[in-house]
């Protein structure tokens, strides 16, 4: 499986495409989301250390102060970091900010309708996922909605206003 670099500095047209205007809202809605987030779901993270999921995954665990909650029916009993793997939004013991999708985009409409029976207050879907109807149902809801962009490089890239609006 090849490796694909997660760092915007180094990233090819063909290995991270640039996304569309229409994908995502405005830097300043995305670093007040991010700032404003406490708890992360992580639908589609996988506890094999090659996948892009997992990878992600530990980031977050070291470079954010969110707290993370794995979801994965396929990944029962497995654990990322002492962190272990729930089936479903809906049997996350806590309440939820941020949804962060790692499924194929024909997943994502019914992980939107899950994120918001949970009344999450943003679904974000990774680099390279996009589907319109997830999207509408997001935004439908209030949510703050995101496709085709990784979280870890839109924080590292929004870092300071993240800090900013966090210091508010």
């Amino acid at each position: 499986m090849e490796h694909i670099s997660l760092d915007p500095t180094t990233a090819t047209a063909e290995s991270c495409p640039t996304p569309v205007g229409a994908d995502t809202p405005g830097d300043d809605e995305m670093a007040l989301a991010l700032a404003r987030t406490r708890r992360v779901a992580i639908v589609g993270a996988s506890p094999n250390p090659s996948r892009t999921s997992y990878q992600i995954v530990v980031w977050l665990m070291e470079n954010t102060p969110y707290e993370l909650y794995l979801v994965n029916p396929a990944a029962a009993g497995e654990e990322i970091r002492g962190h272990g793997f729930y089936d479903s939004l809906a049997e996350l013991p806590a309440e939820i900010d941020l949804v962060d999708v790692f499924r194929r985009a024909e997943h994502t409409p019914a992980i939107a309708a899950e994120a918001v029976g949970i009344h999450a207050k943003a679904l974000w879907l990774q680099l390279g996922i996009s589907h319109p109807d997830a999207m509408a149902t997001a935004r439908g809801a209030g949510m703050v909605a995101v496709q085709n962009r990784c979280i870890k490089v839109e924080y590292r890239r929004l870092e300071d206003r993240i800090e900013a609006f966090r210091a508010m």
